[in-house]
């Protein structure tokens, strides 16, 4: 063997023997249990789209109990998805060490949605019939609903999250998602209406990433990582074969199944949840000051927050690839 090619096989058995290189760990919280909703998370993990970017990272489904605001705070988990621009802003309001990063939804998926009647055809129409909602949102998107079209608390009645007593009444009328509640009711043999606020001037993003600020500062590299990657997950899931990320989201919510999976997805790409406004021109996952700035004041002047909060201390705008004006 030459003297050069016994260097090069030494050389080569010198790099065998270096250990790989540590991955970054980053531990992500969804704010609910596996659904379609996160499949752009699952898709970029089975994809290896966060391993490729020298990530670790586990994905922490949420549920009951489980608030992944107060974990955040609290320093016991890394980032978390955000269910809504709420997240962010009640999180500044507490002081909490947490940035939001990135918006992978530019339109809430929240909806009201009423039987096949006559009289409710808009938002508008809903205005002092009863309304089922649940408690978290008596204080945050009511208000927004009583200021714009005069809706009183009169009107409100108890949402436990079961659809039940929605299938039973006709005239009844309740909170959801675009993703969720209507498949459930359609699979009981009713075509709801259905009203999604954003489409209506809501202002909120969801599925934000939300991230602790010492991971931020201390690691930028592996934060804009995490947020490239799931950026491309979320292309992949929404336009590729979603295959893999669905048995990840099954393995763990074995009550998920593919019909529901199917039914959300589609939901995301027929309302633009995802790629919709900013988006189609500044990519997936962006971000507007000026949309942040009119959220946060509509709802300062709603009450929902004092009026020196300053969303700005909780939305970082360098890990997106391009910021929308």
């Amino acid at each position: 063997m030459s003297h050069r090619r016994f260097g090069l096989l030494c050389l080569a058995l010198l790099f065998l023997a270096l250990p790989a290189a540590a991955q970054e760990r980053i531990v992500f919280a969804t704010d609910w249990r596996a659904q379609a909703e996160h499949g752009g998370f699952y898709q970029a993990m089975a994809a290896g789209l966060y391993k490729a970017r020298g990530l670790d990272v586990v994905l922490r489904q949420g549920g009951v109990g489980m608030d992944p605001q107060q974990l955040l705070a609290a320093g016991a988990i890394d980032a978390a998805m955000g269910s809504s621009g709420f997240f962010t802003l009640n999180l500044v309001e507490a002081g909490a060490p947490v940035v939001t990063v990135a918006a992978l939804f530019q339109k809430d998926p929240v909806i009201l949605m009423s039987h096949d009647r006559d009289d409710v055809n808009s938002l508008a129409d809903m205005k002092g019939k009863p309304i089922a909602i649940g408690d978290p949102t008596v204080h945050t998107i009511w208000r927004y609903l009583k200021s714009r079209y005069g809706f009183e608390d009169a009107q409100i009645r108890k949402y436990t999250f079961n659809i039940a007593p929605f299938l039973v009444n006709r005239q009844a009328i309740q909170q959801g998602y675009a993703t969720s509640e209507p498949h459930t009711a359609e699979k009981a043999g009713i075509r709801p209406k259905v009203f999604l606020l954003a489409d209506d001037g809501y202002l909120s993003y969801a599925a934000t990433i939300m991230v602790r600020r010492d991971l931020m500062e201390r690691k930028p590299d592996a934060v804009r990582a995490f947020v490239e990657a799931s950026v491309e997950g979320w292309k992949q899931y929404l336009h590729g074969d979603p295959a893999a990320a669905d048995a990840l989201i099954k393995r763990d919510n074995p009550e998920m199944d593919d019909e529901t999976l199917a039914y959300a997805r589609a939901r995301m790409r027929d309302y633009g949840l995802v790629e919709s406004g900013d988006a189609l021109t500044h990519g997936i996952g962006t971000m507007s000051a000026d949309r942040w700035d009119r959220f946060a004041r509509q709802m300062i002047d709603l009450g929902v927050y004092p009026a020196g909060l300053d969303w700005r201390q909780g939305v970082d705008f360098r890990f997106i690839t391009q910021p929308a004006p």
